[in-house]
């Protein structure tokens, strides 16, 4: 059962070096990544949705509640450090914005294998630890811990948490991450 308030957030804070451009702002069917993903979020039930990282002015232009990531530039994990940080409700889903095919029976999904986990990562062929439902409360604080040791990969900072995998349609969390990606994804 999905609880009646959750957050989440989308990281949008990247570099982008493969495609060139700034992907959370890219449109694919008209619409930049980053609302595409914003709204798949909102569908599933989010009672907020942050965009953490990047362009904070062309997001918030875009619609977005944009808040700063002050570890932009050293990888995800710090991007999901924030959010947790800045999401108000106890449970959160963080998602790259680099997913034109999120909806929200995949985060639905996410959320309700949740159990009673710290996490639960979508899993495809392999875990995805960039679309996944966190306990704020019990990951916030091993993350941040782990971040501040100098990790960077989520996977690894997530480990001496209890988590679950979900498996999602592969299809819906297919990336963008070269412009030859959007003429087969987009």
């Amino acid at each position: 059962m999905t609880p009646l308030a959750w957050s989440a957030a989308v990281l949008t804070g990247g570099a982008s070096r493969r495609m060139g451009s700034d992907k959370a702002l890219l449109p694919v069917g008209g619409v930049p990544l980053a609302l595409r993903v914003a709204g798949a979020l909102r569908q599933a039930g989010a009672s907020e949705v942050l965009a953490i990282g990047g362009d904070l002015e062309r997001l918030a232009a875009a619609g977005l509640d944009a808040r700063p990531d002050p570890h932009q530039g050293a990888g995800p994990l710090g991007g999901v450090v924030v959010a947790l940080a800045e999401a108000l409700h106890p449970l959160v889903v963080v998602v790259a914005c680099d997913l034109p095919a999120l909806d929200a029976a995949t985060i639905a999904a996410v959320l309700a294998g949740l159990g009673d986990a710290d996490v639960a990562f979508a899993h495809t062929d392999r875990r995805e630890p960039l679309c996944a439902a966190w306990r704020r409360d019990v990951a916030g604080p091993v993350l941040s811990a782990s971040f501040a040791s100098g990790e960077r990969a989520v996977h690894r900072a997530a480990a001496p948490l209890h988590t679950t995998d979900v498996r999602v349609d592969p299809a819906a969390l297919r990336d963008v991450d070269e412009p030859d990606d959007l003429e087969r994804k987009g």
